[in-house]
């Protein structure tokens, strides 16, 4: 075995017992024995939080994880947590009345923001997709199918092409404050939620193949190489007014390491050599800026820059470390260039050394500079959930042991 064989396969020997390990955790402490589903949140010390809201982000997440570590391990506990997931979800956050799926409900089930976010349905129509992936199930095909025609109906721009953001209960649009957290800026389209419907509509399609589907997601590559790469830092912009004119200028290395590789994932599976040329182009493009401008010293993925070199926030949170290794390997497969795959074992470096947690299991949600985990970072809520880390576990090893 050479040296790069051997690398690729130590990586790969890690990061699947790091999954296993994260899919014992979400099994063993998460499911909510009094009020059913799982847990809104749980504390970095483990104290459970049983009156915590439920977000749809978060239990959607959970679906997707259990279905996909049943597809991969063919392990029944995995595919009962998915069913668990799947009937909390549709029978606690979907709407009887207009269709889609509340932002979030109470501890108790009740609706508690009855909105409609395009990123929650989007992750929501993506977890339907990945149960029926692994169930076989029509019901669940027709749930998804029913879904993706809302999210076209309600959330599609015919003029400017690409989706608003977010919505009433009845589906209306909501203008006055269109942020699915207190972090993120009140504009009419998002970068992030363009390539989580990507994400969404890619996996949709492993499971049904149809021509407006098709259509819908060659459009979706095309509005964001058209719109949100910006070619002069090989980035993502973030925000945008209806018209796709950028109203921000940071730069989010992790966003940018994990667009690289879903934009090829997607351009794959529609099978388009022309448009996979064109995104290989670009994938490896951002994968290369953020080698060279995303990360500290010790191979972790900054929070934020300004594009030019300047860091706007030094803390690490722990999602764009996961989709660094993800990212980083995608990019060795594509060019061949062992740089991308040295990067990919430094970054899992400091996933192994500093953010996961050797006490509780899981990992830490956020570092300082220094390595320190904020105490305060909740292990579960609605944002810190299982998808990130297994999936760039699920992701690695599928490609190193294929």
């Amino acid at each position: 075995m050479t040296t790069t064989e051997t690398v690729k396969s130590t990586l790969a020997e890690h990061m699947h017992k790091e999954l296993l390990s994260l899919l014992s955790f979400w099994a063993d402490y998460t499911v909510d024995e009094q009020h059913g589903g799982f847990l809104g949140a749980i504390d970095s010390d483990m104290t459970v939080q049983a009156e915590a809201p439920k977000g749809l982000v978060l239990n959607a997440r959970i679906l997707w994880t259990f279905a996909k570590g049943y597809r991969m391990f063919q392990t029944e506990q995995y595919l009962h947590l998915a069913q668990r997931a799947y009937d909390y979800l549709t029978t606690y956050f979907y709407d009887p009345t207009y269709g889609g799926y509340y932002w979030a409900v109470d501890y108790k089930g009740q609706p508690l923001e009855p909105r409609k976010h395009i990123y929650g349905q989007a992750f929501t129509l993506y977890a339907l997709s990945e149960f029926y992936l692994a169930s076989g199930s029509p019901e669940v095909l027709e749930k998804a199918k029913k879904l993706y025609a809302e999210m076209e109906a309600y959330s599609y721009d015919p003029v400017n092409k690409g989706y608003y953001e977010a919505f009433a209960q009845d589906w209306s649009r909501q203008e006055g404050d269109a942020r699915f957290n207190i972090y993120a800026q009140n504009d009419a389209k998002s970068m992030n939620s363009h390539l989580h419907i990507m994400e969404a509509y890619t996996n949709l399609l492993r499971a049904w193949d149809l021509p407006h589907l098709r259509s819908r997601l060659k459009e979706l590559i095309e509005v964001t190489l058209e719109h949100i790469v910006v070619a002069s830092n090989e980035s993502f912009a973030l925000y945008f007014d209806a018209q796709w004119q950028v109203t921000s200028h940071e730069v989010s290395p992790g966003h940018d390491i994990e667009g690289s590789w879903l934009l090829d994932e997607a351009a794959h599976i529609l099978g388009d050599e022309t448009l996979i040329a064109k995104v290989k182009k670009v994938a490896l493009e951002m994968a290369e800026a953020v080698l060279q401008h995303g990360l500290d010293i010790d191979g972790a993925v900054w929070n934020e820059t300004d594009g030019h070199g300047k860091v706007l926030d030094a803390d690490k949170d722990w999602w764009p470390q996961a989709e660094a290794v993800v990212g980083f390997v995608n990019a060795y497969t594509s060019s061949g260039e062992e740089k991308f795959l040295e990067a990919a074992v430094k970054t899992w470096d400091f996933i192994e050394t500093t953010l996961i947690d050797r006490e509780h299991g899981e990992w830490h949600g956020r570092v300082s500079q220094d390595r320190v985990p904020y105490a305060k970072d909740q292990k579960v809520n609605a944002w810190k959930c299982p998808y990130h880390n297994s999936r760039a576990c699920f992701e690695v090893v599928e490609r190193f042991k294929r």
